[in-house]
This record gives C-alpha cells, structure tokens and sequence, in this order.
C-alpha cells in the first residue's frame, strides 16, 4: 500500500505560479506512472498530467499544455508539479494519484489509478 501527500496548494492571483509536491511513502521507482488530478466544485475530476516513471515521459491536458510541468525526484520518492501563469480556470483541489501495475488503461483516467493523496486546494483570483 503506498501512502501520498500532496501539498503546495494556495491562493495566488492569476498570472502567479505554483509549485504542488507529492510524497510517496515507498519508493517512487515502484509506480509504472503518476500523475495529477484536479476537480473543481460541481465537476468531475479530470487528469492534468502524467509522467512515466520508467521512460519520464510526459503527457499533459490541452488545457495546461506550456504552463504546467511534472516532474518526479526517485530520490526523494516525490511527484512535483510546477503550474505557471495561472489562470482563475485553474481553481480546483488537486490531486497526486499512481499505480504500480503496467496495465490498466490511460493514467490520467482517475478511474485507472490505485493510490491518492488527499489533495491540496489551488485557488486563483482574477
């Protein structure tokens, strides 16, 4: 069973940045993938970005593609997600998310992914 805690979050004005961190319990080098989830009040969550932990491929939501990157430090068994130019759109609770198998369709269908952190709250004012 693995363990995340996802923290960072906070209240910035639009055009602001924001760096998210998710610590893994056990060793990142077990996931196959991670990734970042947000959902915003009265939405489904939906999948902002993942990485593949073997390869460090990269896949992002058109809607933050240029403005958000995740990245992931093994050595420090930690998720990060660095979100730039923010824009109100962007408000949500976020969430770090991984699973370990290698089967089990899109990582950035929540439905895919075994283990979450209990999110962090991303607020941007106009």
């Amino acid at each position: 069973q693995t363990q995340l805690e996802d923290t960072g979050g906070g209240s910035v004005q639009a055009g602001g940045s924001l760096r998210l961190s998710c610590v893994a319990s056990r060793s990142t080098y077990s996931t196959y993938c991670m990734g970042w989830f947000r959902q915003a009040p009265g939405k489904e969550r939906e999948g902002v970005a993942r990485i593949f932990t073997s390869s460090r491929s990269t896949y992002y939501a058109d809607s933050v593609k240029g403005r958000f990157t995740i990245s992931q430090d093994n050595a420090k068994n930690t998720l990060y997600l660095q979100m730039d130019n923010l824009k109100p759109e962007d408000t949500a609770m976020y969430y770090c998310a991984a699973r370990n198998r290698g089967y089990g369709g899109s990582c950035l269908d929540h439905n895919n992914m075994d283990y979450w952190g209990k999110g962090t709250l991303v607020t941007i004012s106009s």
